[in-house]
């Protein structure tokens, strides 16, 4: 039975990609429900799917995170891995629908949960915004702040995988995007323009150009309701199994579950450093 992709409000479980993507599992309103009615849910996904993956914001609520932990660690399971992400919104729906892609594949729970953070480097994910005067998760200088508060001012921003800031004026570059083929989402806010679509798609060189409603947490995120999110994906199931499946797979010296990279996503467990090897001496 296929991993279980969990996100933790609904308008983060974007429209399939393919025919396989799998539905999301909408864990809502985790910090506002009874803990027995959470606790109740989770246990379901678990007896359906066996294992669930959750894909969460950083900058969720802290209440979201701590009935999070306290749902895994009141059930005693080490089928359930919390993922938390650095990504804008609309990058994390991105993130959470491609492993809703692979879910689909013969690919293991813990190679799948690993997945979370290789993919994570081949989104490019920012905004548009009216106003930076706010923003704090992006380098802001204090020129850009001034100029903020100018009437008609709007800067582009990109947020991962590296930090850029361009204020949009006649002439002005384009922040750097991706070297290799993308699609590109979007999703308004109370923003009007077309400069996402007219002159960052085709500077990206975006294959394909799809529109989405905005999460609910973007306008928190970036610090203004006044924008355009966009972010750049890998979106062909094929090209995400083969990025997934190049990469050397190993097993947690903790849980014993397969993982790619040093970390487990489902005991958190790193890998122990490398034994110092000692060169052998006759006496």
């Amino acid at each position: 039975m296929p991993t279980a992709i969990a996100v933790t409000s609904a308008d983060l479980a974007l429209p399939p990609q393919d025919e396989r993507t799998l539905p999301a599992v909408v864990l809502k309103d985790l910090d506002r429900r009874p803990l027995a009615e959470v606790l109740a849910e989770v246990l379901g996904v678990l007896e359906a799917h066996g294992h669930l993956i959750v894909v969460h914001s950083a900058a969720a609520p802290a209440a979201v995170e701590r009935r999070l932990h306290t749902v895994r660690s009141l059930l005693e399971t080490d089928r359930i891995a919390l993922f938390r992400s650095e990504l804008p919104p609309l990058g994390l729906a991105v993130l959470a629908r491609q492993l809703r892609q692979l879910a689909s594949c013969d690919l293991s729970p813990g190679i799948l949960a690993s997945a979370s953070r290789l993919l994570t480097h081949y989104i490019h994910a920012g905004a548009l915004l009216g106003s930076v005067a706010r923003l704090d998760r992006v380098p802001v200088d204090l020129k850009a702040h001034a100029k903020s508060w100018v009437p008609g001012s709007q800067f582009a921003v990109v947020a991962h995988p590296q930090p850029q800031l361009v204020r949009l004026a006649p002439g002005a570059a384009a922040p750097t995007g991706p070297e290799f083929a993308t699609w590109m989402l979007t999703a308004k806010g109370q923003l009007q323009s077309d400069w996402v679509t007219g002159t960052l798609a085709p500077a990206w060189k975006a294959q394909g150009l799809r529109e989405t409603p905005l999460p609910a947490e973007s306008a928190a995120w970036w610090g203004t309701g006044r924008l355009i999110e966009f972010c750049s994906y890998l979106p062909d199931l094929s090209v995400l199994y083969q990025l997934v499946g190049s990469v050397r797979q190993g097993s947690c010296h903790w849980c014993g579950i397969d993982v790619i990279g040093d970390r487990c996503v489902f005991c958190s467990a790193t890998a122990p450093p490398s034994a110092p090897r000692h060169q052998l001496t006759s006496g």
